[in-house]
Formats: C-alpha cells, sequence, structure tokens
C-alpha cells in the first residue's frame, strides 16, 4: 500500500471490508517515519461498540485500502473485550 501523502487520507469515509459505515479519519499516527495507526472519529452503528467514545485508534495493520474510501478489516471492530484505545475527540 503507497501513500504519496498522509494530507490525502484525512478526512476520507471509513468502511469495513463488510460494507459498514466505520467513521471519518481524522489523524494519522506516526511512529519512527511511519504511519502506526489511524484514529476515527466514529459514527453509524458503531458509536454503540465504542461505548460513548467518539473516536478511535486503528492500528494500520488493520488498513485493507485507502483509495476514494478507507477500508479497514473487521476485525478492528471493536468488541466489549477489546483492548482498543479509545479517544476523546475535541
Amino acid at each position: 500500500m503507497q501513500i504519496k501523502r498522509i494530507s490525502e487520507v484525512l478526512g476520507k469515509r471509513v468502511f469495513t471490508d463488510l460494507g459498514d459505515f466505520f467513521g471519518e479519519v481524522e489523524e494519522a499516527n506516526l511512529r519512527e517515519n511511519k504511519v502506526d495507526g489511524w484514529r476515527i472519529r466514529v459514527g453509524g452503528s458503531v458509536l454503540s461498540l465504542v461505548g460513548g467514545a467518539r473516536g478511535v485508534i486503528i492500528p494500520h495493520q488493520f488498513v485493507k485500502s485507502i483509495s476514494d474510501v478507507f477500508i479497514i478489516s473487521k476485525s478492528a471492530l471493536p468488541s466489549q473485550e477489546s483492548g482498543f484505545e479509545e479517544v476523546p475527540i475535541d
């Protein structure tokens, strides 16, 4: 997967590989000049899965495709037992 500019990804709509709307890309988390994860502002039916948080960090390994939309693996969906980091969004 090759991205020319992170700024081209910010604001893209995020969907699961099952076609469910997940949210929008807010920010990229970088580590050693590589994308480590993505901060996603959740929306739609996913709000009930994140327990009131308005955003989550999705590790880059769960990203399947970045084009007109951002596609993440269904494994990235948070569950009650998951260790995904909930992020307060201002």
